[in-house]
């Protein structure tokens, strides 16, 4: 999120987005408690064990509201952080730091979980060549720290948006009529540098994306010893990828029978936040 780089200025927007939110016109607690500007410091206090990440959307949350605040820490977004870690010193204007702090921890504590969760699992893939992606199961508007947190963790980003790749599932197969018509018709309209993604849900289709071309094969809630069948089938004329229903359980098995990619939703729609605080302000002497 380098400065000038179009990926800050998209989350410069959402964050505003965030704050205008918390902050109609004014923040009644902190004029009432601290009218005039005070110099303070607070810390940042993990309480959990887990990886942090976030960091500097944390910092920038308080500097979109004033620039002079400062946001010092010896971690950095892929740490693994303990309960009870002072994470970084926040200094600056106490008003700021009041008025951002709510919105600050939001963002850093659904990525430091989202980054947490993803590494518990990508540690499971460790010693294979398959990968984990996530998908586009995101909270609206939030895709771009989600997406960031998931490769963060270790694991890998799925297509980002609807414009960004071709994935035919079940209702786009249902449209074009066939697995075969849909492949073909995907070939015809999408440009020649797009692979070809199809979604399957049985062992015919299997079969019937492999004559049609697909480039990738998505095998979609099926069993592991269906996905083993349909492995056998492939036989290396497209990649793999298996998605739905999988647990953290599952994970080595799916590894083990060289599957290319498994993609879980559950990264970016279940994982639970990684809880920090903002202690300790007090005046700057």
């Amino acid at each position: 999120m380098s400065n000038g780089s179009i990926l800050t200025i998209i989350a410069d927007d959402l964050i505003r987005l965030a704050l205008r939110e918390d902050i109609s016109h004014e923040d009644i607690s902190t004029q009432a408690v601290m009218p005039d500007p005070v110099a303070v410091h607070a810390d940042l206090i993990c309480k959990q064990d887990g990886v942090v990440c976030g960091l500097p959307v944390f910092e920038r949350v308080f500097r979109l509201l004033d620039e002079k605040v400062i946001f010092t820490s010896r971690f950095k977004d892929g740490d693994r952080v303990r309960n009870g870690d002072k994470v970084g010193i926040l200094a600056g204007d106490g008003r700021i730091i009041l008025s951002g702090e709510r919105t600050a921890l939001n963002f850093l504590q659904r990525m430091s979980g989202i980054a947490t969760q993803t590494r518990s699992m990508a540690d499971e893939l460790a010693g294979f060549s398959t990968r984990l992606l996530d998908t586009r199961k995101t909270i609206p508007n939030m895709r771009i720290f989600d997406k960031y947190a998931v490769r963060v963790g270790g694991g890998s980003n799925h297509r980002y948006n609807l414009s960004d790749g071709v994935l035919l599932k079940d209702n786009h197969i249902g449209a074009a009529g066939s697995v075969s018509d849909a492949v073909r018709m995907a070939r015809e309209y999408a440009p020649f540098v797009r692979k070809i993604e199809v979604e399957v849900e049985t062992l015919d289709m299997v079969a019937e994306a492999i004559e049609a071309g697909a480039d990738i094969i998505m095998l979609d809630n099926m069993s592991d010893d269906t996905i083993a069948q349909a492995i056998r089938m492939i036989a290396g004329r497209a990649m793999t990828e298996v998605s739905g229903n999988i647990t953290q359980g599952r994970l080595r098995k799916l590894a083990e029978l060289k599957v290319d990619f498994i993609s879980v939703g559950a990264l970016t729609h279940s994982s639970p936040i990684l809880d920090f605080s903002v202690k300790n302000l007090e005046p700057i002497r």
